[in-house]
């Protein structure tokens, strides 16, 4: 037994994530990762969706999402989302009967229009001003021109993990004088993920990870002498001397 939401905000915080972070990359509002974290299951829809919910953020933060969802099931799950309806054999009803049961029949109908309605108007306006915008994945867009002129470089995705032992890792928009998007030490078994058109990386133990690049697997070699500093962009990761 391990406890599920602090093993999510630990491997969230480790790699320098925020909650929007994760909310635009997940597709799941913040508030609902908050309350994974703080094991506030009630605060959330049916087991269905939080079991759903525990195997894409766990994936997302480089766990094992299927140990998370039999972890909560083993404590928390009630199995009702799962059990079967058995169906009753029914006696002969009267005509008083189906008339009665066709008017519970429109009342509930009614009601579930109602609760709808009340959903719908909360999701629009339930958000307080001080809530925080998500975060919007920027789509790569060729041939779009910046206001010099030049054609914008895509976005792309970097993805660094420490397969064989922890490392220190920063990763800075641009160059070495850009803003910082990670820095910190990436744990054995963990990943870092960042995006950008154009990324400055250190590495200090590149031995010990393996690096994608906009999808691609890159071979740092053997000889790398640490620590390593890379440039990325589309095309793979440029040493820098």
């Amino acid at each position: 037994m391990f406890a599920i939401g602090s093993s999510l905000r630990e491997a969230r915080e480790r790699q320098g994530l925020e909650l929007v972070e994760a909310e635009a990359a997940t597709k799941i509002r913040a508030k609902h990762l908050g309350a994974l974290e703080d094991e506030r299951f009630d605060l959330l829809p049916a087991q269905t969706y939080v079991k759903g919910f525990l195997r894409s953020y766990a994936d997302y933060l480089g766990l094992d999402g299927q140990l998370y969802v039999d972890e909560f099931n083993s404590r928390f799950a009630s199995g009702e989302d799962d059990l079967p309806t058995l169906a009753r054999p029914r006696r002969p009803r009267s005509g008083g009967e189906r008339q009665v049961e066709a008017t519970v029949v429109l009342v509930a109908l009614a009601g579930i229009a109602a609760i709808a309605a009340l959903v719908v108007v909360a999701w629009k306006w339930g958000s307080t001003h001080d809530e925080r915008a998500p975060l919007v994945r920027p789509p790569a867009v060729t041939g779009k021109k910046e206001s010099g002129g030049k054609a914008a470089a895509p976005w792309f995705g970097l993805r660094v993990q420490a397969t064989f032992g922890p490392t220190r890792l920063v990763v800075r928009r641009g160059s070495a004088h850009g803003t910082v998007l990670y820095r910190g030490t990436v744990a054995e078994n963990s990943q870092v993920v960042r995006q950008g058109r154009r990324l400055w990386v250190r590495i200090t133990r590149p031995e010990n990870v393996l690096v994608r690049v906009h999808g691609r697997a890159i071979d740092l070699g053997e000889d790398v002498r640490a620590p390593a500093t890379y440039v990325a962009t589309t095309k793979g990761l440029r040493p820098v001397t």
